[in-house]
């Protein structure tokens, strides 16, 4: 997220983090399986590969994908979800950071997959998206992947109404520098057909 007035913050007051954390507690304590994303980012990372996490809350993906084998930072913009983060996980890197300014954070470039899940682009601040978009494809090597996960439709997010389309989307990322390589529904990996509600994204930093 960002730190100007982006829908996230108007949402929750930048103090959710407690209740986010027993959300998916009770979800994985009912049987549920909470750890798709970094199910499907493991299929296409090599072992000890780096993750940059952007917007990664309470910080589940990135333990989860440590617990795996890679090397993952977390960046957010809300203190109350990297509290949680730092609780659970006190030795991995969690930076308090907006994601527009990612280049002062004095992370080391070059990751291997940049992950956006959550909804994170549709919850930026309104104007910044492509800003942001530019700031996660500089941080990837080339052949990197930036990974995104999002909502399209009321149904698939806390929102009235979707902020952006995938064109939109796609076009920031061109502008970018990256270019599609695959597209699916679900995290799963269900096929995604036009006008599904949910978009998992993966893009490519073409190698030099």
């Amino acid at each position: 997220m960002t730190g100007q007035h982006d829908r996230w913050a108007d949402l929750t007051g930048g103090q959710a983090g407690e209740e986010y954390a027993r959300r998916f507690a009770k979800l994985a304590a009912s049987g549920q399986d909470v750890h798709g994303e970094a199910a499907f980012c493991t299929t296409l990372l090599n072992p000890g590969a780096r993750v940059l996490d952007a917007g990664c809350g309470t910080g589940r993906i990135a333990i989860r994908l440590a617990e795996l084998g890679h090397h993952c930072t977390g960046v957010d913009v809300d203190a109350s979800m990297l509290a949680v983060a730092r609780r659970d996980a006190p030795t991995q890197e969690w930076l308090l950071g907006d994601l527009t300014r990612l280049d002062t954070l004095g992370l080391k470039p070059g990751y291997d997959l940049a992950l956006a899940a959550g909804n994170v682009i549709p919850l930026l601040a309104p104007g910044t998206e492509p800003g942001v978009v530019r700031q996660l494809a500089a941080a990837l090597r080339p052949g990197g992947l930036l990974v995104t996960g999002m909502g399209l439709d009321a149904a698939h997010l806390p929102l009235p109404e979707a902020p952006l389309t995938l064109p939109d989307f796609d076009g920031w990322c061109t502008r970018a520098g990256l270019v599609l390589d695959q597209r699916y529904a679900t995290w799963s990996g269900d096929p995604y057909q036009p006008g599904c509600g949910y978009a998992v994204s993966v893009h490519v930093r073409p190698a030099m």
